[in-house]
Protein backbone atom coordinates (compact mmCIF):
# COMPACT_ATOMS: atom_id res chain seq x y z
CA UNK A 1 0.00 0.00 0.00
CA UNK A 2 1.66 3.63 -0.87
CA UNK A 3 1.60 5.77 1.98
CA UNK A 4 -0.66 8.81 1.86
CA UNK A 5 1.91 11.06 3.74
CA UNK A 6 5.48 11.88 2.94
CA UNK A 7 8.12 12.01 6.11
CA UNK A 8 8.60 15.60 5.19
CA UNK A 9 4.86 16.48 4.90
CA UNK A 10 4.93 15.03 8.63
CA UNK A 11 7.86 17.57 9.69
CA UNK A 12 6.38 20.42 8.10
CA UNK A 13 3.16 19.53 10.15
CA UNK A 14 4.95 19.25 13.50
CA UNK A 15 7.15 22.60 12.71
CA UNK A 16 4.01 24.36 12.39
CA UNK A 17 2.80 23.06 15.80
CA UNK A 18 6.17 23.37 17.97
CA UNK A 19 8.18 25.80 19.23
CA UNK A 20 11.72 26.33 16.99
CA UNK A 21 14.70 28.27 17.96
CA UNK A 22 17.42 28.89 15.89
CA UNK A 23 21.31 27.94 16.76
CA UNK A 24 21.35 31.75 17.84
CA UNK A 25 18.50 31.85 19.83
CA UNK A 26 19.35 29.00 21.68
CA UNK A 27 22.98 29.98 22.10
CA UNK A 28 22.38 33.40 23.49
CA UNK A 29 20.74 31.58 26.16
CA UNK A 30 23.31 28.72 26.81
CA UNK A 31 25.05 29.20 30.04
CA UNK A 32 23.04 32.08 31.15
CA UNK A 33 19.46 30.63 31.32
CA UNK A 34 18.88 27.99 33.86
CA UNK A 35 15.75 27.10 32.68
CA UNK A 36 17.26 25.61 29.21
CA UNK A 37 17.94 22.39 28.87
CA UNK A 38 18.95 20.76 25.63
CA UNK A 39 18.33 17.61 24.69
CA UNK A 40 20.63 15.79 22.04
CA UNK A 41 18.14 12.78 20.68
CA UNK A 42 20.83 11.51 17.93
CA UNK A 43 21.90 7.68 17.73
CA UNK A 44 25.13 6.59 19.61
CA UNK A 45 26.95 6.75 16.32
CA UNK A 46 26.30 9.73 15.54
CA UNK A 47 27.49 11.15 18.77
CA UNK A 48 30.65 9.14 18.37
CA UNK A 49 31.52 10.76 15.58
CA UNK A 50 30.78 14.46 15.30
CA UNK A 51 30.46 14.69 19.51
CA UNK A 52 27.75 16.78 21.28
CA UNK A 53 27.05 20.52 22.54
CA UNK A 54 27.85 20.91 26.38
CA UNK A 55 25.29 20.32 29.08
CA UNK A 56 22.89 18.42 26.79
CA UNK A 57 20.93 15.40 28.12
CA UNK A 58 21.82 12.70 25.31
CA UNK A 59 18.37 10.80 24.66
CA UNK A 60 18.19 8.81 22.12
CA UNK A 61 15.46 9.20 20.16
CA UNK A 62 13.85 5.91 20.13
CA UNK A 63 13.64 6.21 23.92
CA UNK A 64 12.45 9.84 24.40
CA UNK A 65 8.45 9.44 25.11
CA UNK A 66 9.22 6.44 27.56
CA UNK A 67 12.28 8.82 29.19
CA UNK A 68 9.43 11.20 29.69
CA UNK A 69 6.57 8.90 30.78
CA UNK A 70 7.24 9.15 34.77
CA UNK A 71 4.56 5.92 34.19
CA UNK A 72 7.11 4.39 32.40
CA UNK A 73 9.38 1.98 33.73
CA UNK A 74 12.36 4.11 31.68
CA UNK A 75 11.42 7.38 33.02
CA UNK A 76 14.22 9.68 33.68
CA UNK A 77 13.99 12.05 36.29
CA UNK A 78 15.40 14.45 34.52
CA UNK A 79 12.56 14.93 32.34
CA UNK A 80 10.44 15.55 35.28
CA UNK A 81 11.43 19.39 36.15
CA UNK A 82 8.67 21.57 35.00
CA UNK A 83 11.16 24.59 35.42
CA UNK A 84 12.85 23.34 32.43
CA UNK A 85 12.29 23.83 29.16
CA UNK A 86 13.63 21.11 26.76
CA UNK A 87 15.12 21.80 23.28
CA UNK A 88 15.34 19.36 21.28
CA UNK A 89 17.99 19.04 18.39
CA UNK A 90 19.35 15.97 15.75
CA UNK A 91 21.33 16.12 12.90
CA UNK A 92 19.06 18.05 10.73
CA UNK A 93 16.05 19.47 12.85
CA UNK A 94 13.61 16.74 11.48
CA UNK A 95 13.57 14.12 13.94
CA UNK A 96 13.62 16.67 16.87
CA UNK A 97 10.60 18.45 15.32
CA UNK A 98 8.71 15.45 14.78
CA UNK A 99 10.33 14.26 18.61
CA UNK A 100 8.66 17.65 19.95
CA UNK A 101 5.36 16.89 18.46
CA UNK A 102 5.14 13.93 20.06
CA UNK A 103 6.14 15.33 22.91
CA UNK A 104 3.59 18.05 22.85
CA UNK A 105 1.49 15.47 21.73
CA UNK A 106 2.00 13.85 25.59
CA UNK A 107 1.02 16.57 26.94
CA UNK A 108 4.65 18.93 27.67
CA UNK A 109 4.28 22.38 27.19
CA UNK A 110 7.92 22.74 28.05
CA UNK A 111 9.47 21.90 24.91
CA UNK A 112 10.93 22.72 21.70
CA UNK A 113 13.52 22.15 18.84
CA UNK A 114 16.66 23.36 17.35
CA UNK A 115 16.15 24.65 13.24
CA UNK A 116 18.81 22.65 11.79
CA UNK A 117 20.06 20.68 14.24
CA UNK A 118 23.49 19.61 14.89
CA UNK A 119 24.23 20.21 11.39
CA UNK A 120 23.28 23.78 11.75
CA UNK A 121 24.64 24.08 15.58
CA UNK A 122 28.32 22.89 13.62
CA UNK A 123 27.98 25.62 10.84
CA UNK A 124 27.41 28.86 13.37
CA UNK A 125 30.60 27.54 15.02
CA UNK A 126 28.72 26.90 18.32
CA UNK A 127 30.35 25.15 21.41
CA UNK A 128 30.69 21.44 20.86
CA UNK A 129 32.57 18.88 22.83
CA UNK A 130 33.23 14.82 22.02
CA UNK A 131 31.64 12.01 23.81
CA UNK A 132 34.42 11.10 25.89
CA UNK A 133 34.33 14.94 27.09
CA UNK A 134 30.95 14.91 27.89
CA UNK A 135 30.94 11.71 29.75
CA UNK A 136 33.37 12.70 31.63
CA UNK A 137 31.84 15.85 32.59
CA UNK A 138 28.58 14.59 33.34
CA UNK A 139 30.43 11.92 35.79
CA UNK A 140 32.43 14.87 37.58
CA UNK A 141 28.61 16.54 38.17
CA UNK A 142 27.83 13.42 39.86
CA UNK A 143 30.43 12.55 41.51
Amino acid sequence: MPITKSSRQLVDEATANITTYTVDQVRERLGKDPRLQLVDIRDVRELEREGTVPGAVLAPRGMLEFWVDPASPYFKPVFGDESKEFVLFCGAGWRSALAAQALQDMGMSNVAHVDGGFGAWLKAGAPTETLEAHKAAHAARKG
